[in-house]
């Protein structure tokens, strides 16, 4: 893996095999805040048993939506995220996605060049274009001109984000010629979430990774391959396609898959074939948001123990 990319990126990216990982808070629910001591538990949990990554959302604001109508309430995620990374020691710790369009590009690399010191490298930031008219009246921003604030404020976060102290010039330059930060050790990966209102051509040329949500696999492997394409477009080279699964891992370990909205329901032995169908395909990189039913402890156990283990006696 490149040596020029921090050791989150090297974690989670690992060419020709397929990681996994766990949105957070992995219990949560609308009628409640997130228990804090039981998500650190759960992290270190998950750590122990060689989880990838853990992640979460950015949800400025409780505002109802999706099929149930709900409001979620979720911490800030870079306070989140670094008191996930207090509590482990290598697994790494993601942004899915940072509402960018909603934010100070300055104040974005400030929390991430911090978030990415304080974890000693092991920090991912996924950045998105943001889709609640709510929230962009609520903060002042323009709705219908979110893709050009997506595109300005990446290139400042990036420059931001460089070790490279050429591409830094851009943002001294734009600050009478002081640093956020001093520049990092190793480059912080960005990735974009979902389309951003971008072109995958775009997202081809100037994001480290593609993350996606769950589809029927006949449309993810096309959409796989519109991916692999726009990087030939653009050469490139290769970069990590990413995919959300909405999981809800039932105790019977053979029963059959059945779909869900953004993800399945299914036994353990139907969701190894399923991620290696995924491997096969091109993902790298397979992040879970645990559903309800049997306790998150319990399922991140199980993945763990038997899972986990079953993609990597694979290789």
């Amino acid at each position: 893996m490149d040596p020029a990319f921090n050791d989150a990126h090297r974690r989670v990216f690992q060419p020709g095999r397929l990681s996994v990982g766990l949105m957070t808070p992995v219990d949560a629910r609308p009628d409640r805040m997130a228990d804090v001591r039981e998500a650190l538990e759960l992290a270190a949990l998950a750590d122990r048993l060689g989880f990838a990554a853990l992640w979460t959302r950015d949800v400025p604001l409780m505002i109802p939506q999706g099929s149930d109508n709900t409001a979620s309430a979720l911490d800030d995620p870079f306070l989140w995220l670094g008191a996930l990374a207090g509590a482990t020691r290598g697994i790494a710790v993601g942004a899915a996605a940072i509402v960018l369009p909603l934010r100070h590009p300055l104040h974005v690399a400030k929390a991430a060049l911090s978030l990415d010191r304080l974890s000693g490298g092991r920090f991912i930031l996924g950045m998105g274009s943001g889709d609640r008219p709510a929230e962009f009246a609520a903060f002042g921003q323009d709705l219908d001109h979110r893709a050009e604030a997506f595109r300005n404020r990446w290139a400042t976060v990036r420059a931001a984000l460089s070790p490279d102290v050429d591409e830094r010039l851009a943002v001294t330059a734009a600050t009478g010629g002081f640093e956020v930060l001093p520049a990092p050790a190793r480059r912080i990966p960005m990735i974009v979430v979902g389309s951003a209102r971008q072109s995958l051509q775009w997202t081809a040329s100037h994001a480290d990774a593609w993350a996606t949500y769950h589809r029927e696999e006949a449309r993810q492997e096309g959409r796989i391959e519109l991916w692999q394409r726009a990087l030939e477009q653009k050469g490139v080279g290769a970069k990590p396609f990413v995919q959300s699964v909405q999981l809800e891992l039932l105790a019977d370990p053979d029963a059959a898959p059945e779909p869900l909205e953004l993800g399945l329901r299914s036994g353990r032995r139907a969701l190894i074939a399923y991620l290696r169908r995924l491997r096969a395909m091109g993902v790298a990189h397979v992040l879970f948001n645990l559903g309800r039913g049997r306790s998150a402890r319990e399922v991140i156990e199980e993945l763990g123990a038997e899972v986990l283990p079953a993609l990597v006696t694979d290789d």
